[in-house]
Order: C-alpha cells, then structure tokens, then sequence
C-alpha cells in the first residue's frame, strides 16, 4: 500500500495552517449560524483545495484519492463535523459527477468556478421516498423541446439553500435504474424552493429540502446519455463512502485524545478517572477499535486509488469505520459525565454528529447487503 508520501504531508502542513486559522476559530460560530459562509469557499478555492481530484484542463489539480483523504482529515481538525461535510458535498459529490459525465461546455459554466469557490455545489438525490435505494427516485424531467421540465422533491440536500447549482438526479424513462438521468440545475431557475431543515447535529451543515415545480432546464444540462445516470451515481458513492469512512475516523481520533486528556485531568474520589483500572481498559479497547477502522479504510482507499475492484471493500471500510464512530463516541462521552450533553462542550456536538454518519452515502443495512451479495451470501434465487 502506498499510503501518504512526502508531498501528501507537505499538503497536509499548508492545509493544517489555513484549517488552524480560518476555520477553527470560526466552527463554533457557524454551528449557530447553520452555514459556513460564501467566503470559506472562496478561500479554499483560491489556494486550490477545492479541485484536488478534479481535471487541471479546468483549474483542478488533478491529483489521487490520498489527497483528499489529507483534506478531509486535515479539516476535522476543525471539530465541526458539519464544515466538512459542507466543503466536501461541494469539492467531492456535486462536482467529481460533473468530470465523470459533463460536457466540455458544462465544465467551463459549473466546473470551473466551483473549482476557485465563485459557485457552491449540491448534490440532488435523495428522496422523501427513495434515499439509499437510488433505483426508486420519482422527481421527472420531461422533454420539451430544447428543455427539461422538472418535477418533484428532494430532501436532506447538503449545501441545499446556500448551492448555486444542483447536480440532480431525475426520471426520464421509465422504472428503474435503467430510467434515470442527471441534469445540472441552476438554484435560481423559476419553480425551484428551498427550505432548510432543522438538524439534531451537523449544524453548520446547511440541509434541505428541495422542491420542483415544473422547472424549466436547458437539455444541454444533461450530463451524459439520458436515461445514463445511474452509473455515475454509483461511481461517485466510492468516494463519499471512503470521505464518510474519513470523518468518522478523524473524529474517532478528536473524541478519543479529548477523552485521554479529561481522563488524566479529571478528579473523582481523590484520583483522577485514568487511575481506575476501567476507564484505562475502556479508552485501550476503543483505541483498538480506531486502529481497526483505519486500516479497513487505508485498505479501502489504497484499491481504490489503484483502480482495483474495491466495492465490498469500501463498504466495509463505511460500515465498520461509521457503526464504530458511535460507539466510540458513547465512550468518549461517558467519561466527560454531564459536560457530554452540553451544546458548548465539543465532545457532545462530536457526539451527536456520529449519530448520522450510518446513514449519509449508504445505509448500513444497504451497506451489509453489498458486502453479502459480493461473498456469495445471497440466496440463489435473489441473483436470478
């Protein structure tokens, strides 16, 4: 496995200061707000974070996977799972789908000034009746003409009121995966609204609903073949599954090391908490337990970047690297005692944010049955 090399650091160094200037002071004040600002963005996009993977015929820098692992572990130092979130919906989800499936000319109107932090991207999935199971999605796009009209819902739409652009999943033929298309919509086309969700975590992850009242798109905002958008929606879940297996392993790590330390500082009967034999067997078993996700995701990442069949794989690597997350993050908590419950303490919103990770990019159940269908597990009369 290759893993990170001299340069992947030397990006880590220069990322980790602009994190440790810009956004960490901040992450507390967006968690009020609901939204990271325009403005972050853009700073991110001028020193070239937000185009890491993307093609360098339109700004990107066209560099592998270990980059953005970099990034994203390098921006939960933040402690605000929700920045992240936010910032890779955009240089991750709404825009890696463009380079696979856009044309040249989608590539210099949305691309390109996604890539500087001039446009905000969103990606437009799932559904009030279809999240995981993307095959059942039911907003339709009907040709008219030079147009696409639009309608129907999209719901838990990350970046979905502050994106200038959606790139967005519809029918346009029949059931199926065999029926379904992506276009690029632009946030002020007449017939779209948005309102924003109200979260239990994530705060400064700005979520919402979306909704598609004969919305009138250009055809030329098709990205690919129509009726050919389920391929590039499958390939783009490789990367948001191995980015959420990234999160959850970097807090995995923020929550453990605040852990060690309110242990070794926190006093009880005389003593503090790592004095008692439990709480040192406690913090030694989920330490193991982080050690064993990360290497499932280096695993992961490594076939990935490689171009190896890696689709068990990197469901492996969410479903264990997620599920672990929460109950690593019931740990954490408990030995904070009642500051884990409270808003201003940073282990309770990093212990709340777990509580999604099993379900953004894939359920675990969806996940499992993945993992069951590539060994052989499925019964014979489901493969039929």
């Amino acid at each position: 496995m290759q893993g990170f090399t001299d340069d992947h650091e030397q990006f880590r160094g220069s990322l980790r200061t602009f994190v440790e200037r810009e956004i960490t002071p901040n992450a507390v004040a967006w968690e009020h707000e609901g939204q990271v600002p325009r403005a972050l963005f853009q700073k991110l996009g001028e020193l070239g974070f937000l185009g890491v993977r993307l093609s360098p015929d339109y700004g990107g820098a066209g560099l592998d996977f270990w980059y953005t692992s970099v990034l994203v572990q390098e921006l939960m130092q933040c402690g605000s799972v929700g920045v992240t979130v936010a910032i890779m919906t955009h240089a991750e989800f709404a825009t890696k789908i463009i380079e696979l499936a856009g044309s040249k000319e989608l590539m210099d109107i949305f691309l390109k000034p996604a890539i500087v932090g001039e446009m905000i991207g969103a990606l437009g999935v799932t559904e009030p009746g279809a999240g995981s199971d993307v095959a059942s999605l039911r907003t339709r796009a009907v040709r008219d003409g030079d147009d696409y009209v639009i309608n129907g819902a999209k719901t838990f739409i990350t970046n979905g009121t502050i994106s200038d652009f959606i790139t967005t999943a519809v029918r346009t033929g029949g059931p199926g995966h065999s029926g379904i298309s992506l276009i690029v919509v632009p946030a002020d086309t007449p017939g779209l609204t948005r309102r924003r969700l109200k979260k239990i975590g994530t705060h400064s992850s700005d979520t919402a609903e979306l909704f598609f009242d004969d919305c009138r798109v250009s055809a030329r905002n098709l990205l690919g073949q129509e009726n050919g958008g389920f391929k590039p929606i499958m390939q783009g879940f490789g990367g948001e599954r191995l980015v959420l297996s990234l999160i959850a392993c970097a807090q995995m790590r923020l929550m453990w090391n605040a852990a060690r330390q309110h242990g070794h500082d926190r006093k009880a009967f005389g003593q503090s908490l790592l004095d008692f034999q439990v709480w040192r067997h406690r913090l030694a078993d989920a330490l193991t337990s982080i050690h064993a996700a990360e290497a499932l995701m280096y695993q992961g990442i490594d076939l990935y970047v490689r171009g190896e069949p890696c689709n068990a794989e990197i469901s492996m690597s969410k479903l264990f690297c997620t599920e672990t997350a929460i109950s690593v993050a019931r740990e954490c908590a408990q030995i904070h005692g009642g500051m884990s419950h409270m808003e201003e303490c940073q282990m309770a919103r990093l212990y709340r944010d777990s509580l999604a990770f099993t379900i953004g990019a894939g359920t675990s159940e969806v996940l499992r049955e993945i993992i069951a269908g590539a060994s052989g597990l499925t019964p014979e009369r489901q493969r039929r």
